[in-house]
């Protein structure tokens, strides 16, 4: 398989653990919001409305597709196009440039440890943005999956390890939260990938080496990587999340913004 199917595939878990538990609470917002908003790649800040429907219609959007971004203009839509649209604090270049050589850089060399073969296997370019890619690995989407390069493997195992640190941010890892992240791995994911998420889920929550090995630019992907790990539903995980953006420098109004597009609660007030 490769890391980037595993993101997809662990995201869509969390999109069903989330949407599950919505419509459980009969909340606004929520996973609801976060999937149209993921489609279109902007927030609509839309609330309780448009709640209906299955839970297959809330993960319409981040299984990709073709839809384009409103303001954002010409994204790929679904999760990917969200992250291709999170402007990085350091500005300037797309997502794609921000990655160009994580593959080879220390941290990234400690994250992949595990997949040295299968990292070195990768091609070094792709024609395709990280989005691109990312969208492709999800099973509902019409295109045939595209073949990470290495760095964007690189990139894919930082928001894997982003994704699960948060989830463990309330100092707990229940039965329940360890299926919301592993329950759609399936039997297709290799020994050296099943070992790379189980080596993050034993790590200790680490916020100064997770900002330390993400590249300068990406601090908006991976903040936003991290609110998808998580509930919001604790004041410990608002903490680890404030904490985590003010490491990243990361002011109120961009975090909102990256909650709004999301569909989740906001962090400031």
């Amino acid at each position: 398989m490769s890391l980037m199917k595993t993101l997809a595939k662990v995201a869509i878990g969390v999109a069903v653990a989330k949407g599950a538990q919505s419509m459980m609470k009969g909340g606004g917002g929520g996973i609801g919001d976060m999937m149209r908003n993921v489609t279109a790649g902007t927030g609509t800040g839309q609330g309780t409305a448009g709640m209906g429907g299955d839970l297959q219609d809330m993960l319409g959007g981040l299984l990709g597709g073709s839809s384009a971004a409103g303001s954002a203009g010409g994204l790929q839509g679904g999760l990917g196009g969200l992250l291709e649209g999170l402007g990085g604090t350091q500005g300037g270049g797309g997502l794609q440039d921000m990655l160009a050589g994580l593959a080879g850089s220390a941290g990234a060399g400690g994250l992949l440890g595990a997949l040295t073969g299968q990292a070195q296997a990768r091609p070094q370019t792709s024609n395709a943005s990280f989005g691109e890619v990312l969208n492709s690995a999800f099973d509902a989407t019409p295109q045939p999956e595209i073949e990470p390069s290495a760095d964007q493997e690189a990139a894919a195992a930082l928001m894997l390890r982003a994704m699960i640190q948060a989830a463990k941010s309330d100092g707990k890892l229940d039965d329940a939260e360890r299926e919301k992240l592993l329950g759609q791995l399936g039997d297709d994911v290799d020994a050296e990938e099943a070992s790379f998420v189980q080596s993050q889920l034993q790590a200790p929550v680490d916020v100064d080496a997770l900002v330390k090995d993400t590249p300068s630019g990406m601090e908006s992907q991976i903040y936003a990587m991290s609110v998808m790990g998580i509930n919001l539903d604790d004041q410990s995980e608002a903490k680890y999340l404030h904490s985590l953006a003010q490491a990243y420098g990361l002011d109120a109004q961009t975090v909102n913004g990256i909650h709004e597009q999301l569909g989740v609660p906001s962090l400031y007030t």
